[in-house]
């Protein structure tokens, strides 16, 4: 097929029921990018000859080079069948573990996908990922099961096998759908179905989600993959085949003169046909039958490869015949078999057709959007869809209706920014010359050319008609070379000035209703954008222009410049983009920065944000090797934040440009980006910093060579202990049990404190519900305004207290005796796995019901000296003792808070009632002094409110030499709940990773080799059914884990490839801070116990990167060095 011209495309774009936005998925390798080449190809773009070999989708020097796609890029292909013509979006998306954000920011826009899977390696953990980021989104999934070419010339499988090898594989991929989808999907139908019943209106929504679904005879049939439903297609797109069913099942219904029907039942699956009797039959393994599926489909593609193989010269030609096909005489006598195979498959069973057919069959367009998913998009955080405002809710008419009129309201989502040189731009790019223009350039070059032929002539003697000839022309010839090549340089110029080293950032998105046109003015909503309050702001009705809106936080208004069609590499300008397409807009740079919602109506809430599988782990600090280049380098990683949707940027404490990214190779390609896109200067790259976390743990049973702790012990044990507290300073009480008392500098409170571990679930569940403890934490901070905006609505509540429950359930025992309902804070940053238990008798106050004190005077009053405790245990939570890294699963319990003195000093004072008002205001003002020194991060957080506030001047309360009583309160609270930590047995905490690795059975022991050398941990090995491929699991430390994918490679000769995804946190069993005590220790360990301590090592490592106190001996044995006589 010839290339479309740009007038179809914008054609093929208006018609919304004929469009189909997919993408292309699947683990790493498995051939995403070379299927889209075949699919490419079939429109023109490329020659099919150079399919799987150009990897036209990976447009950057680096992917070509690595040969993995590093970005989610974009065409769109037109595809005619049964006189329908349809418009295929087609987006390529990496596989590479490192890179699964541009997973999540194309499977947004799409509303159905690809799941590509290697025949050989069968189902692989980045499957698995990315299925579950297309359930996340509720997009509908092909299957296309790639390489089949490889069963058949690498395993040598016969075709029996062959079909075994499929069925198991298949299996595979339907268990793992069946576990992400059945329980949701009935979950969900049982929700609708009493939603129905109590809400009759919601009829419409219903029928449409039933229909789209599409209506099988069970209820979960449709979310399997099977060849007969026509959702499989099985190819190989290095050699440019692929077959449905379908295909053979039409040509065999002529042949045999069985159904269509039948067949296509029947072709997949144990049956077998009587030929004498034309009938299928179930297959009875014990007569030897073979199944359909081998003896009408594999056998003939099996002997096929075989005569091609053996250069079979007659019986190819034979094939060829009885297939009717026509090979180009290039083709038949080429030397490799695969130019062979790909000429004659390409022809008898061409891959395109067979893909796109069962996308245009089997995957939704825009139009069939299911209500479900709409409700999901517009609901952020804990919201639910009934909640929102009725004009929020009439929005989802619009999506479902995906209308193009003037009144739908314009609804855009940007997934993502991506950087494109400027000069590839379409305005930038040299336009096509015109006929005349041609002849002119023409004329011109022939006269120069004389001119040339002429001076050199000039240097011989001439003949004097010549010379005169020339110089009469010369005149003539001269003025327009002088006045083209101004011509020419004024229209050059301008261009490389912008452009000469500028990137033009374009949004990745996609229209959901409306059409978007050029020059539009849209809005921008911001992810904490709120329609709620625009509504209260703004009357009802309104009709004023976007710009004279009042101010409405987290929302912008902007023009649409610029509107592309995304085609790979190139990019077409477009004047108007119609409801359903994805398309590429320029000009937005300035207010979007990774993702944004843009919407005519303000009343649109911004769409749920991307929910990405890989965390960001992976921190080096960079700085520009010449300090000169300082702002290029802060400018350069602005445009990179923007540019990438999974890196983060932060700027330390320490004044270090921080950048945090997803994996190795994600870091290795952002500094690249960095030095030659984006700053274009040279960068030094730290050492890796790698995060930890402090915690403690019980104190131990048995000691370091596993001898129970026993009473001759006991006292070398408590000798140590009793060294440990000399560290502790003078005038802080220790209990036995760990309890910390402390006293505020000015002697007028006092503060007890004691630090227990929490149990490893009840961490779990604080991480897991993060998001919830925020919302809680911005409920509660409105209330205690005053404010009763944010009215909490019944499903919130439902999560909180289920979340309440979880924790109840796994607090039991007499320690924990009440302790949920005491929790007064999460930390760090109030949403933290650490909490805050106020045990004290004077002054309850706890998360779940905001305050309630004795009376509403002395509340407030406690409150505000309330939050200077919760402040100093944020710190304390930020950075722990042992090496100023975050705590993590320790709960802190307020036993004792004696505020008796400082009452008493109150009450001796006559202005009593005044002070103690004062004392509110003025602590409020200082909240912001004491943490200077302090993390700036963390007083940004904790302190917001109060920074607003200012306090009367004459505010004489109580201040002493030791500064106002709320900053005594913090610093006290902080220093408590380190020395309580002191007192416990630490523990450092590692991020861990966990490593998938494939390998061949004869690289096991190299892999086995570095795993231990790195001190990962094996946790399972099995055996790929079928293959000699071994699939190894294992848990690696993130600290050990640079440099070990290279080390694997060249271990195993590039047998075996590991991916790291990050998954959690684990304790270092070894004490940090241990020295022998017992005889067997010393016996074991020797005097100085200096063979490697794992958790000191890695303290001392992070103590020296901060700058604090290592504690190490620069020189050991001095006696032993050289001295100079001996060096020479």
């Amino acid at each position: 097929m010839v290339l479309n011209s740009l007038d179809k495309m914008i054609q093929l774009q208006k018609n919304t029921a004929n469009i189909r936005n997919i993408c292309v998925l699947a683990h790493v390798d498995h051939g995403k990018t070379t299927l889209a080449d075949c699919l490419i190809s079939s429109n023109g773009i490329i020659s099919s000859r150079l399919a799987g070999k150009l990897r036209y989708m990976d447009s950057r020097e680096d992917e070509q080079i690595r040969g993995i796609t590093m970005k989610s890029s974009a065409i769109s292909l037109h595809y005619a069948k049964d006189s329908e013509e349809y418009l295929i979006n087609l987006i390529d998306s990496p596989g590479h573990v490192d890179f699964s954000s541009e997973v999540s920011t194309a499977v947004r826009i799409c509303d159905g996908c690809i799941i590509v899977v290697d025949a050989v390696e069968g189902v692989c953990p980045q499957t698995q990922a990315v299925l579950r980021q297309a359930w996340l989104e509720n997009i509908r999934p092909v299957l296309v099961i790639n390489k089949i070419d490889r069963l058949i010339v690498e395993l040598k499988f016969t075709p029996q096998e062959a079909y075994s090898h499929l069925k198991n594989i298949l299996e595979q991929i339907n268990a793992l759908t069946g576990t992400l989808f059945t329980s949701k999907v009935l979950e969900e139908r049982a929700e609708r179905d009493t939603e129905s019943q109590v809400n009759p209106n919601s009829e419409q929504g219903e029928q449409v989600y039933d229909w789209s679904t599409g209506l099988e005879d069970t209820d979960d049939s449709h979310l399997y993959f099977s060849p007969e439903q026509g959702n499989v297609v099985f190819t190989s797109a290095i050699d440019g085949w692929g077959f449905g069913i379908e295909h053979f099942a039409k040509i065999y219904s002529k042949k045999i003169g069985i159904k269509k029907e039948v067949l296509l039942k029947t072709l997949w699956g144990d049956y077998y046909i009587n030929m004498k009797a034309k009938k299928i039959m179930k297959v009875d393994q014990a007569k030897g039958k073979k199944p359909l599926f081998v003896q009408l489909i594999l056998e003939n593609i099996w002997s096929l490869y075989d005569a091609v193989l053996k250069k079979d010269k007659e019986k190819i030609d034979k094939i060829v015949t009885s297939l009717g096909l026509k090979i180009g005489v290039r083709e038949a006598r080429h030397s490799d078999p695969k130019v062979q195979i790909n000429a004659i498959c390409s022809q008898w069973l061409p891959i395109s057709h067979a893909v796109l057919s069962m996308v245009c069959q089997k995957l939704p367009s825009p139009l069939d959007i299911t209500a479900e998913r709409v409700e999901k998009l517009l609901c952020t955080g804990s919201q639910t869809f009934d909640s929102l405002p009725l004009e929020t809710q009439a929005l989802k008419a619009a999506f479902m209706k995906c209308g193009s009129e003037d009144t739908a309201p314009v609804i855009i989502f940007v997934s993502k920014m991506f950087a494109v040189d400027a000069k590839a731009l379409p305005q930038n790019k040299p336009r096509p010359l015109t006929q005349e223009e041609i002849a002119q350039r023409r004329e011109r070059a022939r006269q120069r050319h004389a001119e040339k032929l002429a001076a050199a002539q000039g240097q011989a003697p001439l003949e004097p008609t010549q010379e005169a000839s020339v110089l009469e022309t010369s005149p003539q010839r001269e003025e327009p070379r002088g006045d083209e090549q101004q011509v020419e340089s004024m229209a050059t110029n301008p261009v490389p000035q912008e452009g000469s080293n500028q990137e033009s950032f374009i949004a990745f998105a996609r229209v959901f209703s409306g059409v978007a046109r050029r020059g539009e003015k849209i809005f921008v909503l911001g992810p904490k954008y709120s329609p709620i309050e625009f509504l209260q702001r703004v009357p009802l009705g309104f009709s004023a222009p976007p710009d004279d809106l009042p101010p409405v936080p987290h929302m912008a208004c902007c023009t649409l410049e610029n509107l592309y069609l995304l085609m790979g590499r190139e990019l077409e300008d477009l004047e108007e983009v119609p409801p359903g397409n994805v398309l590429g807009i320029g000009g937005l740079q300035d207010f979007v920065l990774k993702s944004a919602t843009l919407c005519s109506l303000p009343s649109c809430p911004p769409f749920i944000p991307l929910n990405f599988e890989a965390t960001p782990i992976v921190r080096v600090a960079v700085e520009p090797k010449h300090p000169s280049e300082m702002p290029q380098l802060v400018k350069g990683m602005k445009l990179l934040n923007q540019a990438d949707p999974c890196v983060q940027i932060l700027i330390q404490e320490t004044g270090e440009h921080v950048l945090v990214t997803a994996g190795e190779v994600h870091l290795q390609r952002c500094l690249d980006d960095l030095k030659e896109r984006f700053a274009k200067i040279h960068i030094s790259v730290s050492e890796p910093i790698i995060p930890f976390r402090e915690t403690i743990t019980k104190p131990p049973k048995v000691d370091m060579v596993n001898e129970e702790i026993g009473k001759q012990q006991k006292v070398a044990v408590i000798h140590q202990t009793k060294e440990d507290q000399s560290k502790i300073p003078e005038g802080i009480q220790v209990d036995s049990d760990g309890l910390i008392t402390m006293t505020t500098p000015n002697k007028l409170a006092t503060l007890s404190v004691r630090a227990v571990p929490l149990p490893e679930e009840v961490t779990q569940i604080l991480e897991e519900n993060s998001d919830l403890i925020r919302s809680m934490e911005l409920l509660t901070s409105s209330l205690n305004e005053g404010k009763n905006t944010q009215m909490i609505h019944q499903k919130t509540q439902e999560k909180i207290w289920e979340f309440k429950g979880k924790l109840e359930q796994h607090l039991t025992g007499r320690k924990w005796r009440n302790t949920v309902d005491q929790i007064w804070s999460f930390g760090p940053r109030k949403c933290g796995p650490n909490i805050l238990v106020n045990k004290s008798e004077d002054f309850q106050n706890s998360v779940w019901i905001g305050p309630t004190g004795r009376s509403s005077k002395e509340a407030s009053k406690y409150r505000d000296l309330g939050n200077s405790i919760v402040s100093g245990f944020q710190l304390a939570t930020l950075s722990g003792p042992m090496c100023e890294e975050p705590l993590m699963g320790v709960c802190f319990v307020l036993e004792k808070w004696d505020l008796s003195k400082f009452e008493e000093q109150g009450a001796s004072d006559k202005q009593n009632q005044e002070q103690i008002d004062l004392v509110g205001e003025r602590q409020e003002e200082d909240k912001i002094h004491p943490s200077g020194e302090e993390n700036q991060e963390v007083q940004g957080v904790c302190l917001e409110p109060f920074e607003k506030r200012t306090s009367p001047k004459g505010d004489s309360s109580i201040t002493d030499c030791y500064g106002p009583f709320s900053g005594q309160l913090i610093a006290t609270m902080k220093e408590a709940c380190r020395y309580s930590l002191q007192v416990k047995p630490q523990r450092l905490m590692a991020a861990m990773y966990t490593c998938d690795i494939m390998a061949t059975s004869d690289v096991l022991g190299r892999v086995y080799a570095v795993l231990s050398k790195r001190e990962g941990r094996v946790l399972q090995e099995e055996m790929k059914e079928g293959t000699d491929m071994f699939i190894i699991k294992a848990v690696l430390p993130v600290a050990e884990s640079f440099g070990f994918a290279d080390e694997i490679r060249k271990r195993t000769s590039g047998l075996a490839s590991p991916q790291l995804v990050f998954s959690h946190w684990e304790v270092i069993p070894s004490d940090p801070f241990w020295v022998p005590t017992t005889e067997e220790e010393y016996l074991h360990f020797g005097e100085k116990a200096d063979s490697e301590n794992q958790a000191r090592k890695y303290m001392n490592a992070v103590r020296k990167r901060k700058g604090l106190y290592v504690e190490e001996k620069i020189v050991e044995h001095a006696e032993k060095q050289r001295t100079l006589s001996k060096n020479k």
